[in-house]
């Protein structure tokens, strides 16, 4: 065991003062000492960098003189109270610089009754309130832009209804029996299916966006087939005539604890999607399989359309208004739906795709 003198840190154990003056010197955070009335008596080098004043121009002048002018009234009641012998942490007040800048610093502080003067430490945390500065602005533009989007979303949606509601008047109007042709008896069965689907989905769009508090999504366990056939249904006239192939599998994992009008928002749009993008050479061919995987259920949605390249989109396939093809139909909003709904809900979706091999998406839906 070595004796105190042969330490190896010097001065532990042994009664040699640590150079406190060289630490006021050196440290890079301001320190000063100021008397009751707020003259300043001694201060570091960091306080005269940080205001650019010179050391003469600080000493016995008053805090107050460098003090911003909205702020004094609130720094007058700070040093009263430390009068009273309470100690002050984290005090923030904003102080001019001599080349008129305004910075932020944070103060922590104690009195000294006996010789009547006040030792304070404080950091320049200007960066950080022009980043808090910044992300209220950000925030107060996010609140703005949802609002209006939830304006403009009740405004499109209800207004949509009136000509919707006016297709199935006509409907109701058309005497079928009077219709010889089968094949327009199809098609006229299948555009009023379509014309009710719409109607009912307009209809949930408009009741949740009224709504001023925030919306419950109902999860429950779904069909992946019964749901897919909805779509599909929904989109048939597009299907057949685009003569895509489906190859569906859900026998491994067949249902999914999620939203209904999630799922079959996020089948449409990949489903419309792929049949959009698809290689005119050749027919669509659409993959869809369920698996289960440790944390849930996993879909792949797979096409052979004309994809992308995935080092040029870098990210930013699910990004609102988004689009990489020259598609006069594209507005770059199916995708960041379809991502916005599996991450609501503790989803995740993820894309892998080649120019012309197809892509493949991957989501995962949460137990």
């Amino acid at each position: 065991m070595k004796s105190a003198s042969n330490s190896i840190l010097p001065g532990i154990g042994t009664q040699t003062p640590f150079d406190l003056e060289q630490l006021f010197q050196l440290t890079s955070d301001i320190v000063c000492i100021a008397d009751y009335k707020g003259n300043l008596k001694k201060v570091n080098p960091a306080f005269s960098k940080i205001l650019g004043y010179k050391m003469e121009e600080l000493i016995d002048s008053p805090v107050s003189n460098f003090i911003y002018s909205e702020d004094k009234l609130n720094t007058s009641r700070f040093r009263d109270n430390l009068r009273e012998k309470n100690p002050v942490l984290n005090f923030e007040n904003r102080y001019l610089t001599k080349s008129g800048n305004i910075i932020w610093l944070s103060w922590t502080s104690v009195s000294e009754p006996e010789s009547r003067l006040i030792y304070a430490i404080a950091k320049d945390i200007t960066h950080v309130k022009k980043l808090e500065e910044e992300r209220n602005l950000l925030l107060i533009d996010l609140a703005k832009l949802n609002s209006d989007l939830k304006k403009f979303t009740y405004t499109t949606t209800h207004d949509l209804r009136a000509p919707v509601n006016n297709l199935l008047s006509l409907f109701n109007l058309l005497d079928l029996s009077k219709i010889e042709d089968e094949q327009t008896l199809e098609y006229i069965e299948l555009l009023n299916s379509s014309t009710i689907q719409m109607k009912s989905t307009l209809d949930k769009y408009v009741d949740a966006v009224s709504q001023e508090k925030k919306i419950n999504i109902q999860v429950e366990a779904l069909s992946l087939e019964e749901t897919f056939f909805m779509v599909l249904n929904s989109i048939n006239t597009v299907a057949q005539k685009s003569n895509a192939n489906f190859e569906v599998d859900f026998s491994e994992a067949p249902e999914v604890n999620f939203s209904s009008f999630y799922l079959q928002s996020i089948l449409l749009n990949l489903i419309s999607n792929s049949i959009k993008y698809s290689n005119p050479k050749i027919a669509p061919a659409i993959t869809i399989k369920s698996t289960k995987v440790k944390n849930g259920v996993q879909l792949l949605f797979t096409d052979n359309g004309i994809g992308f390249d995935m080092e040029k989109v870098e990210g930013s396939i699910f990004g609102l208004h988004q689009s990489f093809h020259d598609n006069a139909d594209s507005k770059g909003i199916g995708l960041y739906l379809v991502q916005s709904h599996m991450e609501s809900l503790g989803g995740k979706i993820s894309v892998t795709s080649k120019v012309n091999e197809g892509t493949t998406f991957k989501l995962i839906f949460k137990k």
